[in-house]
């Protein structure tokens, strides 16, 4: 262990305050989704080089206790395969932090209630159609029907709010968006409109295959009347309301109009690689010095050489942006 803690901000070289960590609690996943890997998988991690909850836990007090990090998302691949993931939250929970997840929704009509009681406040579904024949088309899986109560059973969880992501793709399923607009009314959950980014993992994203935030809520609000709420501030989705009262929606425009200048987030990959941006193409390896015997002043001084070197923004649209050579998957979404 390190010795005296001094509580300090992680501030980048371009002013932003880190105050979100997403980790990634695995890179397997029980779905596969086009936009994200192929068909057959990818190579998984050996269960070796993935960070036990330990592990997990000493990184993430480092940020909570000695950089003053606000909130934790858990991430995937899909977080609910990882085995025994209540016990990791309870952990988690023990911090103090906003602690929230991305998931699929598979399974949580079995485990929604016990994730709620470990500590676990908030949940994004992860859903990009409501047909079952282009559900099982875009994630290769029949599993529409259990992500459906999967979503009932967070609400009836008490997961607050509960909110559903949903990647949009033209071409694919932008016939929808109305439609998962009013599912998301009348499910009494918020739905946030994703623009396709260049993460999948067959590289075949291309720019015409976007669909922008404003032709997203151009489209709702010839059916549904809206109003801009105030701006997201770090927050990564815009958000609208309803005039009719019905909740709001969000949209996260992460090409057309990108949120880099209020980003205070930064990923933990799940072999415990530290990464600054979801596109960064460099990661600051903070297995190793745990497992070499490092102490707690070593994982700081890495951190904040990390977050020294975080860009201005992901340079998406610009001759020089370079791909990252992972997929979401791989990442954590």
């Amino acid at each position: 262990m390190g010795g005296d803690v001094v509580t300090e901000d992680l501030v980048d070289p371009f002013g932003r305050v880190i105050r979100d960590l997403r980790i990634s609690v695995t890179d397997r996943c029980n779905f596969r989704c086009t936009y994200c890997m192929p068909a057959e998988g990818l190579e998984w991690l050996p269960r070796s080089e993935v960070l036990s909850f330990e592990e997990i836990h000493r990184v993430s007090r480092i940020f909570v206790e000695r950089f003053g990090v606000e909130g934790i998302r858990l991430t995937g691949g899909e977080p609910t395969v990882r085995a025994n993931l209540p016990r990791l939250i309870s952990q988690l929970s023990g911090l103090g932090v906003d602690l929230a997840m991305t998931t699929n929704g598979a399974t949580l009509r079995n485990n929604a209630e016990e994730l709620r009681s470990a500590g676990l406040r908030r949940i994004n579904i992860s859903l990009d159609t409501l047909h079952v024949d282009r559900f099982e088309q875009m994630t290769r899986r029949n599993e529409l029907a259990n992500v459906l109560a999967g979503i009932d059973a967070a609400v009836t969880a008490g997961f607050s709010p509960v909110k559903i992501n949903t990647v949009i793709e033209r071409g694919v399923n932008d016939d929808e968006i109305v439609d998962l607009a009013r599912f998301g009314r009348e499910r009494g959950v918020e739905v946030r409109f994703i623009e396709f980014m260049p993460l999948d993992a067959t590289g075949h994203w291309a720019n015409d295959r976007v669909v922008g935030q404003d032709e997203i809520v151009e489209r709702i609000s010839e059916v549904f009347p809206l109003e801009q709420m105030p701006a997201r501030g770090a927050a990564p989705a815009d958000r609208w309301r309803y005039l009719d009262g019905a909740g709001t929606v969000g949209v996260i425009p992460s090409v057309t109009k990108p949120f880099c200048g209020d980003c205070d987030r930064v990923r933990l990959t799940a072999e415990g690689q530290f990464r600054t941006c979801l596109f960064a193409t460099d990661e600051f390896d903070l297995r190793e010095i745990m497992r070499s015997g490092g102490d707690d002043d070593a994982l700081a001084e890495r951190i904040i050489a990390a977050v020294g070197t975080k860009w201005a923004g992901h340079q998406i649209n610009r001759v020089d942006f370079i791909r990252p050579n992972r997929s979401m998957s791989q990442i954590g979404g």
